[in-house]
């Protein structure tokens, strides 16, 4: 018998159900494709746009040894090319060569060269080392954030000059000045404080991370609702929601911890091609440093996908999530009977809590979901705890509805 389909016919409802699969599929992909994407973008925007999250990023790098060292190298390089060691010598007194000698630990006649350096090193250190140096890092990129603000651009103690991000350690070399007078090479106060540069970042790549780095960050505020909503058009545009739900979810996380595994990848690139007198344990330093606040987002929204999805999975109907949940109702109902015969009663409570089951349940939830939203910058336990938290919850609910209604 031949079917002719008309428009409202019975004929309709397998192309359109095609259709809305294609589209529900569409949508659920874009979905998981922008999550990664809306998350380097919340990234760049806080890095960009809030000068305390900013300074907060940067701020525990003062305090690496790697970069320390980094920056009494880069001190030092810079006050040894403006000490001329024949004025040096020609400058100093016969009576006051003991005193340098012990200063510098050789004698003036032997390898001068090497103990000045490590000397004026030594002093450097101590200078990276000191709380002056954190004090001065911290300033020198609060106001710098202005710079950041505008792409790293040009001008002030940050600049972006062939692709390098550098920072002005000119305040570092004034204090190891000091520290050089203060042992008594009087001569260091006359030295000019040079404008030694600390690399930040150094690649060829700059230039273009920079330029995406300014549409992500444009993009900041639109990505993560644009990829909630595709998701949720494909949810709704399904006929077994909690499975394209969980579906969802689970591909944003996946896509998210590509995301994580690409970050380490780049750290790999990114070290093994660092031009030379880069120090790469400060490169490295600053690439972990400056993706920290990322890689905990990355961590964060795998947590919070994979909450979901299983929440989803274990409120469906599929046979092992219909065991899980009569292991729950098994547990909460042993605990119940125990309690009844230890003589604890839910007293009206419990007929409260019953009449109103569906207000005690999703309350709850709508306020995990809410803080989880509203949290300033969570992390992936802070996640875990809010689910953790909301499971003791419903757990009491559980309890104190399960008497015989």
């Amino acid at each position: 018998m031949t079917n002719d389909a008309t428009p409202g016919g019975p004929g309709r409802p397998e192309p359109a159900r095609r259709g809305r699969g294609v589209r529900r599929g569409l949508a659920s992909a874009l979905g998981c494709l922008l999550v990664p994407l809306a998350v380097v973008a919340t990234w760049a925007a806080d890095l960009v746009g809030d000068t305390d999250r900013y300074v907060a990023t940067v701020a525990p790098l003062a305090s690496d040894p790697a970069v320390q060292e980094a920056a009494a190298d880069r001190a030092t390089d810079a006050l040894m090319a403006h000490i001329h060691l024949p004025d040096l010598l020609a400058g100093v007194a016969p009576k006051d060569r003991p005193a340098l000698e012990k200063a510098l630990g050789t004698g003036l006649g032997g390898a001068l060269q090497g103990a000045v350096r490590e000397f004026v090193h030594d002093r450097a250190r101590k200078a990276a080392a000191s709380p002056a140096f954190a004090t001065v890092w911290t300033d020198a990129n609060r106001r710098a954030h202005g710079v950041l603000d505008r792409t790293l651009t040009g001008t002030g103690a940050v600049r972006l000059t062939d692709d390098t991000v550098t920072l002005d350690l000119a305040p570092l070399v004034d204090d190891v000045k000091r520290r050089l007078v203060g042992d008594g090479m009087a001569f260091a106060a006359r030295l000019p404080t040079p404008h030694a540069e600390f690399t930040l970042l150094q690649s060829h790549q700059v230039g273009t991370a920079r330029t995406y780095l300014r549409l992500l960050r444009i993009a900041g505020n639109w990505l993560p609702v644009l990829a909630v909503v595709l998701i949720a058009a494909g949810v709704l545009l399904s006929r077994r929601r909690r499975r394209a739900l969980a579906a969802g979810c689970l591909g944003a996380a996946v896509a998210t911890a590509l995301l994580g595994i690409g970050l380490r990848v780049l750290r790999g690139f990114y070290l093994d091609r660092l031009p030379a007198g880069v120090s790469p344990a400060a490169a490295g330093a600053v690439y972990d440093t400056l993706t920290r606040f990322l890689a905990t987002a990355v961590r964060t929204v795998i947590v919070l996908a994979v909450v979901i999805a299983l929440g989803a999975w274990l409120t469906g109907t599929g046979r092992r999530a219909g065991l899980v949940r009569g292991l729950w109702n098994s547990g909460i109902g042993a605990t119940r009977a125990t309690a009844g015969r230890a003589g604890l009663r839910t007293g009206p409570a419990g007929p409260f809590v019953r009449r109103h089951r569906a207000w005690f349940t999703w309350l709850p939830v709508a306020a995990a979901v809410v803080a989880c939203a509203l949290w300033p910058h969570p992390t992936g336990w802070v996640v875990l705890g809010i689910a953790l938290c909301l499971l003791f919850v419903l757990a009491v609910v559980e309890f104190l509805a399960a008497g015989t209604a």
